[in-house]
């Protein structure tokens, strides 16, 4: 079986064709829809018409929530890390 699909998503008018793993079809589909609607708001919001400013400007608010996320992610991880390393220790007490 080809674990390999030929897609095309559009994105500010213009279409993009890929070949990407089957399991990611809707995440990459999503995501085009995402921006186009980003680039939509931005378009209507703003003065600017120049697509590839638009196009700055929704990649900065994409790479601003990645960046968000991993860094909650982050403390995250070190909360969870910290609480295990402190359940370990009174498991090791109880043990002895």
């Amino acid at each position: 079986m080809n674990d390999f699909l030929k897609i095309k998503v559009n994105i500010a008018d213009r279409v993009y064709p890929l070949t990407i793993r089957r399991s990611e079809e809707e995440s990459i589909r999503a995501a085009a829809k995402s921006i186009d609607a980003t680039l939509k708001k931005y378009e209507e919001g703003y003065a600017v018409r120049d697509k590839q400013d638009l196009l700055a400007m929704c990649a900065l608010q994409l790479a601003s929530r990645l960046e968000k996320n991993q860094q909650e992610e982050l403390v995250d991880g070190r909360w969870v890390s910290e609480a295990l390393a402190q359940l370990e220790n009174k498991i090791e007490k109880a043990i002895q």
